[in-house]
């Protein structure tokens, strides 16, 4: 059986036009960079590695410390030095230990970021069955430098 080729022509829309309403390739965007998440493939309470691409769109404004809050947690900061290793790698390292025991991160655990301005970033925190973790705190006191007692969120379910 013999193959045919068809050709197809005719007056589609937009075609021909001369003119794109297509947006512009992602390349010649403006990077934004307000979400992103990590995976937590090792010991969940070690400093965690962000992605690169958050260390690069900081080069040369690096935070000494960024301040984490629990989405659905109450106004509860929680203050994580951030490490920059010189290699290009940006760390959340001195008080991420207290966050991970507070909201029980474990291995395998999805946690999202949404940065808020001010050096806030806004945490979800999804388990190892890819369902979001609500929190809720019935604890007053926003600041986590008061005492070095972790105060945990609790899951409510």
């Amino acid at each position: 059986m013999a193959s045919t080729s068809r050709t197809r022509t005719g007056r589609g829309r937009g075609r021909g036009s001369g003119s794109s309403s297509l947006p512009p390739p992602p390349s010649t965007l403006p990077l934004i960079i307000e979400e992103f998440f990590i995976v937590v493939y090792e010991d969940p309470l070690v400093k965690k590695e962000l992605p690169k691409k958050i260390s690069d769109y900081l080069d040369g404004k690096e935070p000494a410390k960024v301040y984490l809050r629990a989405a659905d947690c109450g106004p509860r900061l929680w203050t994580v030095e951030v490490l920059f290793d010189g290699q290009g790698r940006m760390y959340l390292d001195k008080g991420w230990e207290k966050f991970a025991i507070a909201h029980g991160v474990d291995f395998g655990w999805f946690v999202h970021f949404k940065y808020e301005g001010d050096d806030v970033l806004t945490v979800k925190v999804f388990d190892g069955t890819m369902c979001r973790r609500y929190y809720y705190s019935d604890d007053e006191d926003t600041d986590d430098e008061s005492d070095d007692d972790v105060k945990p969120c609790i899951h409510p379910l």
